[in-house]
């Protein structure tokens, strides 16, 4: 690559590239993205001046992934060599450390986020809806876990086409229904009503719906 009368090796330029793109700081993990490392399959064309790379986020529901993206492209578009850039965005979120500790129906399950109070009637499914379908809206594939047996109120809150929950006579697994792109599994859609049981049968319950 040549820029005036100076050349640039491809590793000069893939440094340039880095460097520029080490400006951006993730607010969550309070470093660059470079360090994080998000910037993947980074390519340049030295006939052309092009730069293209993938940056790849933890999350697709990420609140600033438009922003990462903006800035990918200033930083980059910035540098005296680079004529043009493309970005591409994708998320591969982390295994958790603890995944083989957890219910078989968990495992594959990236984010848990837990909306739980000792009192009832405060807002707990309305909260919960609301984040879940918020988040679906943001790009994120969700799920909704209802575990109130003795009073769930998932099904009041949604209206999906199936309100019943299946299984899956192979793998012996429930299948939960879904709406408007979101999954569901409450004990609300298993037919039964409201639970009149004690702690230990509930745990089961529990087990056997995750």
């Amino acid at each position: 690559m040549v820029f005036g009368n100076s050349p640039v090796s491809t590793g000069t330029a893939e440094d340039d590239v880095l460097k520029a793109l080490s400006q951006i700081i993730d607010p969550d993990f309070g470093t660059d993205i470079v360090t994080c490392g998000f910037v993947k399959d980074l390519q340049i064309d030295e006939a052309l001046g092009e730069v293209s790379f993938r940056l790849e986020l933890t999350t697709p529901a990420c609140p600033i992934k438009d922003v990462f993206e903006q800035k990918a492209n200033e930083v980059v578009a910035a540098l005296p060599w680079v004529k043009n850039v493309n970005v591409t965005m994708s998320a591969q979120p982390a295994k958790p450390l603890y995944a083989e500790q957890l219910p078989a129906g968990l495992r594959t399950i990236s984010n848990i986020i837990a909306v739980s109070s000792c009192k009832g009637g405060v807002g707990k499914s309305t909260v919960a809806v609301n984040l879940a379908y918020t988040l679906a809206d943001m790009g994120a594939r969700v799920g909704i876990f209802d575990a109130d047996v003795y009073g769930p109120s998932l099904p009041t809150m949604v209206s999906p086409e199936s309100r019943l929950l299946e299984m899956n006579p192979e793998k012996k697994t429930i299948i939960p229904t879904e709406y408007m792109g979101v999954k569901l599994v409450s004990f609300g859609f298993a037919g039964q009503g409201r639970a009149i049981m004690r702690g230990p049968m509930v745990s089961g319950v529990i087990n056997q719906l995750l």
